[in-house]
């Protein structure tokens, strides 16, 4: 069976402070402890901000963890409630990776 992991996405959302640097947006600190504890329970591989201009980030999850586990834990983000951030999830195959 392939690896198949849902990864979440984030962009910014109607109360993001356009030109204002992303970890002095209000409500980052929030979501950053949000994904922090999902690390810390090992329900997360990676994530991170792009740091390009259209800002935004994405989180991807450790294998085998479910759909709607990743969609609760998503919009329970703090920062999605406020509307800082708005989310999307999209599946994702790993077609490669350095384990083999």
């Amino acid at each position: 069976m392939r690896d198949l992991r849902h990864v979440v996405f984030h962009r910014p959302g109607p109360t993001w402070r356009h030109g204002t640097p992303i970890f002095e947006q209000d409500g980052i600190g929030a979501h950053i402890e949000h994904y922090r504890a999902w690390l810390d329970t090992g329900m997360l591989e990676m994530g991170g901000p792009f740091v390009d201009a259209a800002a935004g980030g994405m989180m991807i999850s450790t294998a085998g963890l479910a759909e709607d586990a990743i969609r609760a834990h998503a919009t329970a983000d703090p920062a999605v409630a406020s509307g800082l951030l708005v989310v999307e999830i999209r599946p994702w195959v790993v077609g490669m990776n350095a384990r083999g």
